[in-house]
């Protein structure tokens, strides 16, 4: 049996320490996606992506590399009962930090032609409320994007990462999509609209001031 150890190897904690900027975090964000890194500093060290996201990984690790670095995402699913005997609902989504204009432009761009749900705000911004994702018993259970304040941002979500690129991710925006239904077929358009804003070439090296 594989022992989990409850904290961050050397090298990856080095790695992490060493970025300056959200590219070099995407780029480790992908590798961790990918199963070549073991931890990311938002999540419990050791362990990769939940077993739902291993489908989307692929369009995540070329979203990160493309500069939209996630820090959440799942699949859409039809409405099934739960552990607690009640009926939950998915909607696809993902969220993320983008500082590239061009992509963000794009992605923009993309979700409004699709009808997508998005929301853009500032990293630190209290006025969002965020999208509702999931449904417990037809109630608002998960919620992407919202508040989210900077103890959490450098504490939870990125602790351990250098002071140059947590400096970039408090210039980033965050860009929160969703499927415009709950649901699996739904959740094709997201995937499908996100893939083709990623394409090679889509983006270039202009940053959001």
């Amino acid at each position: 049996m594989k022992i989990r150890l409850p904290w961050m190897n050397r090298h990856d904690r080095n790695r992490w320490k060493a970025t300056q900027n959200v590219g070099q975090l995407g780029g480790l964000m992908a590798l961790w996606l990918e199963g070549r890194i073991a931890s990311w500093p938002g999540y419990q060290p050791n362990w990769g992506p939940d077993e739902e996201t291993r489908e989307l990984i692929p369009t995540l690790a070329a979203a990160n590399r493309a500069g939209y670095v996630t820090i959440a995402s799942q699949p859409g699913e039809d409405p099934q009962t739960g552990f607690d005997g009640l009926i939950w609902e998915q909607k696809a989504a993902v969220e993320g930090f983008v500082r590239n204009y061009d992509l963000l432009r794009a992605l923009v761009d993309a979700a409004e032609k699709a009808g997508l749900e998005y929301e853009v705000a500032d990293t630190l911004d209290t006025g969002e409320e965020g999208i509702v994702v999931t449904l417990r018993d037809g109630r608002p259970y998960t919620t992407f994007g919202g508040y989210i304040d900077d103890v959490n941002l450098h504490r939870t979500i990125w602790p351990g990462i250098g002071c140059g690129a947590l400096n970039d991710v408090f210039r980033a925006v965050r860009v929160t999509l969703a499927a415009p239904e709950y649901g699996a077929a739904a959740g094709e358009t997201l995937w499908s609209t996100l893939n083709a804003v990623i394409a090679p070439g889509t983006a270039n090296a202009e940053t959001v001031a």
